[in-house]
């Protein structure tokens, strides 16, 4: 199993837990940053557990825009640690907070496009929040800046007809636990094609359902599998060496 999206730098005792996962069966993470000391700290992460953890480093949208010394200091990790980077994310557009943020979406959509500009010049992919009404928005960026560019629309909510066009475009897809007990996510996921889905955790994002009070780790991808299979009509082996395969093809 791979988890595809997890802000590994929020999590305790690291090392503890990443032997546990192992032995449960989770092969690598994709390990997303939310800001310039979080991009450090994934890094350091990468340096410890090369093989575990493909390194993602970025800024979270749902959070004001950085200072420009920021920004341009995290180009300069961008290109000093090319070799140990597998994305550039957490980026994309802000929703949840956007009312609260002290800068416009306009804003936050150039800064966003100076971060595609950067995942663009160093060939990296792109993790992507953009939600809802933002995830055509999104979409209709990454056509005009950088229409080749491999992007990975993380937790996506978004109406049929957006979704459809991603896959169309041959963006990758993901769901987290969430798939397992609500209909909304349970209806996207059966848009996505095998060979563009992939699951998520978010971690440690807390879940309901099943998942209410329990700490989430990659293992609970375990379960989204399951139901996946069930939802396709797939066997569950064949359906987790697909979404490893996916994953793979996208990060590394």
């Amino acid at each position: 199993m791979i988890d595809s999206h997890i802000h590994l730098h929020l999590y305790d005792e690291v090392e503890a837990r990443i032997e546990k996962w192992r032995e449960y069966g989770v092969e690598k993470v994709v390990a997303v940053s939310s800001d310039l000391a979080s991009s450090y700290r994934t890094l350091e992460l990468k340096e410890r557990f090369p093989d575990f953890i493909l390194a993602g480093v970025g800024f979270h949208p749902e959070k004001p825009i950085p200072p420009r010394a920021d920004i341009e200091e995290w180009k300069c990790l961008l290109h000093v640690e090319r070799d140990n980077i597998s994305c550039v994310g957490e980026i994309g557009l802000p929703h949840y907070e956007l009312g609260t943020l002290p800068e416009t979406l306009a804003h936050h959509a150039e800064v966003f496009k100076e971060y595609i500009a950067a995942a663009r010049t160093y060939r990296l992919p792109v993790a992507l929040h953009a939600v809802h009404d933002k995830a055509a928005v999104a979409y209709d960026i990454l056509q005009e800046e950088a229409p080749r560019l491999p992007a990975h629309f993380h937790w996506l909510k978004a109406p049929t007809d957006v979704v459809k066009k991603m896959a169309r475009a041959g963006y990758f897809i993901s769901v987290t636990p969430e798939v397992c007990y609500r209909e909304r996510d349970q209806r996207l996921a059966a848009l996505i094609p095998d060979d563009q889905l992939l699951i998520e955790t978010d971690g440690p994002w807390p879940f309901r359902g099943p998942f209410s009070g329990e700490l989430t780790t990659p293992l609970l991808l375990k379960k989204v599998i399951s139901f996946l299979a069930g939802q396709r009509k797939e066997e569950r082996d064949s359906l987790r060496a697909q979404l490893a395969k996916n994953a793979l093809r996208l990060y590394v």
